[in-house]
């Protein structure tokens, strides 16, 4: 990694409703990489923990109420995306409060496990299927 690139921490979260489906969000028009399915969450704030940000996030996207007790880290990712390098837990929850709604304007799909690899998603994102299918029954 070149030491002048921005090291950019964000945290995402698996959600599994009782079905053991997850939800997927696609990231809408105008941002970068769009139209790619990733795992809801976002950036992690200065003297924010990334449990703390983790629900900050899904409640300003998804509209869900969730305990940091209800997260569950799994796993991370760490890739260069030239400009920056991004760094990002994921966390298991199946837990929350509130209907799932896409605050955003993303589209927002519940998934079976034997489908999450047939939606395209970032770099970053990919490798933490493969530790997902694994924790999931």
């Amino acid at each position: 990694m070149n030491e002048n690139v921005k090291l950019l921490l964000v945290v995402a979260a698996a959600l599994v409703d009782a079905d053991n489906r997850v939800l997927l969000a696609q990231r809408p028009e105008g941002r970068r990489m769009a139209g790619l399915w990733e795992f809801p969450g976002g950036k992690v704030k200065p003297g924010e923990s990334p449990e703390a940000a983790l629900v900050r996030e899904l409640r300003e996207e998804l509209g869900v109420e969730v305990r940091p007790s209800c997260l569950a880290p799994l796993t991370f990712a760490s890739h260069d995306y030239g400009d920056f390098h991004l760094l990002m837990p994921l966390y298991v929850c199946r837990k929350w409060r509130g209907l799932v709604r896409p605050l955003e304007g993303q589209q927002l799909k519940w998934v079976g496990k034997e489908r999450l690899r047939a939606f395209p998603m970032p770099p970053a994102d990919e490798p933490l299927v493969a530790h997902l299918l694994d924790a999931l029954p």
